[in-house]
């Protein structure tokens, strides 16, 4: 994570992001049909993707972009020995994709995420997304809107078929 520090401008942060002040639940409220389960954050990206450890101990990655839950560790020890590791640090957390978006000025604070003005379904047409800091639960909240929308579409579409 990157910070803007007044004395010491930009400056990168290894612990990352905090997230002991979100509400997991008021998160996850647009996108319980992904994660019904009783789920604690223990961890977020930049772009808004939420690590989630459930009653057991088991860790999940939530893509938020894809509305994709993926079981990701056995044990939070585990989790962290694992993103220690550059290349997971890389796929889970998009390093040099946050890095690129700091140096371009889009460092969001503990309560931002960076999204995108066209969602990842969209861009795929070829059409231009501009990245810009939002608000964490208005960003999570308009994508599981956004990704309810869509499941219910897939589904009535492949329902014709």
């Amino acid at each position: 994570m990157y910070l803007n520090d007044e004395k010491l401008g930009q400056r990168k942060v290894d612990d990352g992001f905090p997230v002991d002040h979100l509400d997991v639940e008021r998160l996850l409220a647009d996108g319980r049909w992904l994660c019904p389960q009783k789920l604690r954050l223990i961890a977020r990206s930049a772009f808004g993707d939420m690590f989630l450890a459930s009653v057991d101990g088991q860790l999940y990655l939530l893509d938020v972009a894809v509305a994709k839950m993926t079981k990701i560790a056995e044990s939070e020890d585990q989790f962290h020995t694992l993103s220690r590791n550059v290349e997971m640090r890389e796929l889970w957390f998009g390093e040099a994709e946050e890095r690129e978006f700091a140096l371009r000025g889009l460092v969001p604070t503990a309560d931002q995420c960076i999204a995108f003005s066209l969602h990842l379904a969209i861009r795929e047409s070829g059409a231009r997304a501009e990245p810009y800091i939002v608000d964490i639960y208005e960003c999570v909240s308009f994508l599981g809107d956004f990704l309810t929308l869509m499941n219910k579409s897939v589904s009535f579409l492949t329902a014709r078929r």
